[in-house]
């Protein structure tokens, strides 16, 4: 990559963190880099860049899967919270009963998000490196008709993101029913 490309990508990432960085924290950062990191681990690098890299060499993939999941773990602890609040809602004392650990249950909410949003993010983790194995094997069996049916792309090269995508999906939506 030529020194005028460099320039103008690593401006690009630098106006792009700061819109993201507002509106994460940086817990949220911690635990995607530390899903990142697991995913990875288990799929292997190679199926993990197939799966989350965009660029020619696939090898943004690691920053690629950071900030798509810190989007997601965001949006689990805000969808937790609204979860806890409405729980605690119907009833208070229950809740609180049911959640606190601490003198007449003043934690329960927090411990609450807490449970709600882990279970959500561990069921997606699960989902997505279950649908990175699967296509693995698809794609193995026949690499072609892989590329086919799942890339959208003018070479067909992002089959592998897709595929992971649309069973990781199909996963999620079967374990909620």
């Amino acid at each position: 990559m030529n020194s005028m490309k460099k320039f103008w990508l690593i401006g690009l990432v630098a106006l792009a963190l700061p819109a993201t960085a507002a509106a994460l924290t940086s817990s949220d950062y911690k635990n995607a880099s530390k899903y990142c990191k697991a995913v990875r681990a288990d799929v292997g690098t190679t199926t993990f860049r197939a799966t989350y890299g965009t660029n020619k060499h696939k090898s943004n993939a690691f920053g690629k899967c950071v900030s798509g999941q810190a989007r997601v773990e965001h949006a689990n602890h805000s969808n937790a919270v609204s979860d806890c609040r409405d729980e605690r809602a119907e009833d208070t004392a229950a809740f609180n009963e049911k959640y606190g650990t601490g003198r007449n249950g003043s934690n329960a909410l927090g411990k609450c998000v807490s449970q709600k949003s882990k279970a959500a993010s561990d069921d997606q983790e699960e989902a997505t490196v279950k649908a990175a194995k699967a296509c693995r094997t698809e794609r193995s069996e026949d690499a072609a008709a892989f590329k086919a049916k799942y890339g959208t792309n003018r070479n067909k090269s992002n089959a592998f993101g897709k595929c992971v995508s649309k069973k990781a999906k199909e996963l999620s939506e079967q374990t909620e029913a």
